[in-house]
C-alpha cells in the first residue's frame, strides 16, 4: 500500500503558503474582474503568517502545519476567504486523528472533511462559481480512482486533473453567491479567484505528496536492494 509518512508531509504546508504568495498577484487579477481584486493580497498576508509561524516552531507533521494554517486564517483574515479556507484546513488537520502516515484512504477523509467544511459554511454547490466548482469535483475524482482501485498517486494525478477542469468550467458560470453574484451575467467570463487559489493549493498539495511517494519507493528499493 503506498502512503507517506504524516511527519515528513509537513513542509507540503510551507510549500503551499509559497504558492500563494508566488501567485498572490494572478489570484487578485482574477479577483478584481468581478470583485474587489484583493484576494491574492489577503490570501498570502495570511498564508505568509502561518508560514513564519510554522517556521518559528521547527520540525511539524501535516496535521500541525494544517492546524496552524487553519487557526491563522480563522482568526487573520477578514472577508469569506478566511472563515472558508480556515474552516476546510481545520477539518482536514482533525481528519489525520493522530495518523503516523497518510494513504490514499486517509487522504481521501482528508478531503471529505475539508470539502463538506465549506460546504457547510459558504453554502455553495458546484454551479455556484465559488471554490467548490474545484474542490467538489477533485474529492469525487479521487474518490473514483480510489475506488476503482488506483494506486495513490494515481489517485493524486485524477485530482489535480479534475481540479484544474473545474476551475475553467467556473468560466462560463455566473456566480450565485458572494459579492460577484451581484453582477449577474456580466460576472461570465472569467474565471473565479476563489476557485484559482483552490486548484493552486490542491495541485501544490498533490504534487507535494506525489514526490514524497516516490522518495518513500526509492528509498524501499534501496533497503531491499541492499538486504540482497
Amino acid at each position: 500500500m503506498q502512503s507517506v509518512s504524516e511527519r515528513q508531509a509537513g513542509p507540503i504546508v510551507l510549500d503551499m503558503a509559497a504558492a500563494i504568495v508566488r501567485e498572490q498577484g494572478m489570484l487578485s487579477e482574477i479577483d478584481g474582474k468581478i470583485g474587489d481584486g484583493d484576494h491574492g493580497i489577503n490570501m498570502a498576508k495570511g498564508f505568509r503568517l502561518a508560514a513564519d509561524r510554522l517556521r518559528a516552531r521547527g520540525s511539524f507533521g501535516l496535521a500541525h502545519g494544517l492546524a496552524t494554517l487553519g487557526d491563522t486564517l480563522l482568526s487573520d483574515i477578514g472577508g469569506s476567504m478566511g472563515p472558508l479556507y480556515g474552516s476546510c484546513f481545520t477539518e482536514m488537520a482533525g481528519a489525520l486523528d493522530g495518523a503516523r502516515t497518510i494513504d490514499a484512504e486517509r487522504f481521501a477523509a482528508m478531503l471529505d472533511a475539508g470539502c463538506a467544511a465549506v460546504r457547510e459554511l459558504g453554502d455553495a454547490k458546484p454551479g455556484d462559481k465559488t471554490l467548490v466548482d474545484v474542490l467538489a469535483p477533485a474529492t469525487a475524482a479521487f474518490a473514483v480512482a480510489r475506488s476503482n482501485g488506483d494506486p495513490f498517486e494515481v489517485c493524486l494525478g485524477a485530482l489535480m486533473h479534475a481540479a484544474a477542469a473545474g476551475l475553467e468550467s467556473t468560466r462560463d458560470m455566473v456566480a450565485k453567491v458572494g459579492r460577484a453574484s451581484r453582477l449577474g451575467e456580466r460576472s461570465r467570463g472569467t474565471l473565479d479567484a476563489g476557485a484559482a487559489s483552490c486548484n493552486l493549493l490542491l495541485a501544490t498539495m498533490a504534487d507535494g505528496l506525489t514526490r514524497l511517494l516516490h522518495q518513500t519507493q526509492d528509498q524501499q528499493h534501496g533497503t531491499q536492494g541492499v538486504s540482497r
